[in-house]
């Protein structure tokens, strides 16, 4: 719905801005065919967002908003090799540009490349400019969590968890991390949080019901246990249950 919003509010198609005037027109149409061509890539519209992009490529042919948009539609499209270079590109001509690097911390993590995820996102998550700065740190946390690191994994969410308190993966990480801890009371109090803000997933299902049993709380883990069930019958998580209570 956010990009729904932002091709409405910037406009589906035509000139956007003048070309030929001040460098400041320049740069506000490289941006405003970054930003739609970004917007079609979430809709899953290629060949509107390839506009865009040679547009873009058009006004600077070493622009680092088309080089990360054009490797964000490459990822789409598969073409791993050339999003790669589409993305060390844009940050070859802009080593500041955060929402690039962290889509590119993005990108390798989805590759199982963890190590180098890693130091993406830790670069992007000292960037204190950057609007998605709570995001990119619970990236960095999943990313050390992969790496075996859990007290980096930790620290990185509470982070997050401080810049934003309302942002629901955050919490549904510190409540599985605290019920690995054995600081139960903490656990549920997150997790009771994430109720609040965010949809029950099978994850947090399940481990509600791990938290409710050791609480002793048996209504309450009927009911997390009936909801795994009607919700997410197919889910590792609901396997994960019936062998539990099979035992």
């Amino acid at each position: 719905m956010a990009a729904l919003g932002l091709l409405a509010l910037l406009g589906l198609g035509g000139c956007v801005t003048q070309t030929s005037g001040p460098q400041v027109d320049r740069e506000a149409a490289l941006d405003t065919h970054y930003r739609l061509a970004m917007a079609y890539i979430d809709n899953r519209n290629r060949d509107s967002a390839r506009h865009h992009i040679e547009k873009a490529f058009e006004l600077d042919d070493d622009s680092a908003k088309a080089y990360a948009a054009q490797a964000m539609l490459l990822q789409l499209e598969g073409e791993v090799e050339r999003a790669e270079d589409s993305f060390k590109s844009a940050l070859r001509e802009d080593r500041s540009f955060s929402q690039a690097r962290n889509n590119y911390g993005a990108f390798l993590f989805r590759q199982q490349r963890y190590e180098e995820a890693y130091e993406q996102f830790s670069i992007v998550s000292e960037d204190l400019s950057y609007d998605n700065r709570a995001r990119a740190l619970l990236s960095l946390g999943r990313t050390a969590k992969q790496l075996g690191r859990e007290e980096r994994a930790r620290a990185a969410f509470e982070h997050a968890f401080t810049l934003d308190r309302r942002l629901a993966p955050v919490l549904l990480e510190l409540a599985d991390i605290s019920f690995q801890d054995k600081e139960y009371a903490q656990a549920k109090r997150y997790l009771d949080q994430y109720g609040e803000v965010s949809r029950q997933s099978a994850r947090s299902l399940l481990l509600g019901i791990k938290i409710e049993r050791i609480f002793g709380n048996q209504d309450k883990e009927a009911s997390y246990a009936l909801a795994l069930k009607n919700r997410f019958p197919y889910s590792d998580e609901y396997l994960e249950y019936k062998r539990e209570m099979s035992r």
